[in-house]
């Protein structure tokens, strides 16, 4: 099964495409990171992308769900996504909106449905994007290589927000390649996944698997194109 390389917010284009003069939505998503408690880096990005497909398979999106010309509406233009953090009362007033909160080990993370890319709700409009750095107290184990890896490109330098995105990104770009067979077991499993940094000797190999691949457009951080996310899912593996 090949499948071909796939771009999230946007790829880099020297010319619009349709996607780009469609109006543009984002997927907003709320880390909670306590002063004295902040999550684990891996804890937060696997449940960043956990949160993502746990939005996409909710009834609300499904059919004609209350939250489906909205998430229609997002993955028209360029499926952008934006991660904001917050803490004590920022959190609760974050948790008091229409949402999902998801957990994952020591993170909480809260996913809402698409909102215009101007037009986010006041209590999530003033929490804070940059400065989401965080770390693992341990390393963390080896992926289990018959679940859904997420494998972060090696060459790159992302803040936790940042990759969270990306790692989200993955997730979906996995989600929108399978059956629907496939993504009902998923679904069902609890959306198991590991979010991982390639080596970088195996990311080379990675990247020509023929896998979804996540290109980055450039807004945030990293060069235009640059390639963020492998998303190695079995039921997506070349035989």
């Amino acid at each position: 099964m090949s499948h071909a390389s796939t771009s999230a917010e946007s790829p880099f284009r020297s010319e619009p495409s349709p996607r780009d003069r469609a109006p543009q939505f984002v997927l907003p998503l709320v880390v909670r990171i306590e002063r004295a408690a902040p999550p684990a880096r891996t804890d937060a990005l696997e449940t960043a992308a956990r949160a993502v497909l746990v939005l996409l398979s909710d009834e609300r999106v499904l059919g004609e769900g209350e939250w489906a010309d909205a998430v229609r509406d997002w993955q028209d233009g360029r499926i952008r996504k934006v991660v904001r953090r917050a803490r004590g009362a920022e959190w609760r007033r974050a948790e008091a909106l229409p949402g999902i909160t998801v957990t994952g080990g020591s993170a909480e993370v809260r996913v809402f449905p698409p909102v215009p890319l101007d037009g986010w709700p006041k209590e999530l409009a003033k929490l804070q994007v940059s400065g989401t750095d965080l770390d693992d107290p341990e390393p963390p184990p080896a992926a289990d290589p018959s679940a859904p890896v997420l494998w972060l490109s090696p060459d790159l330098d992302m803040s936790a927000g940042k990759a969270m995105a990306q790692a989200g990104h993955g997730a979906q770009l996995a989600w929108l390649e399978l059956s629907g067979a496939e993504r009902a077991a998923w679904r069902d499993a609890g959306f198991p996944l590991a979010v991982r940094t390639a080596s970088p000797e195996d990311w080379p190999r990675l990247a020509a698997a023929g896998l979804p691949v996540v290109r980055d457009a450039g807004f945030t951080e990293i060069a235009p194109g640059s390639c963020t996310v492998v998303a190695d899912h079995p039921a997506l593996r070349t035989p």
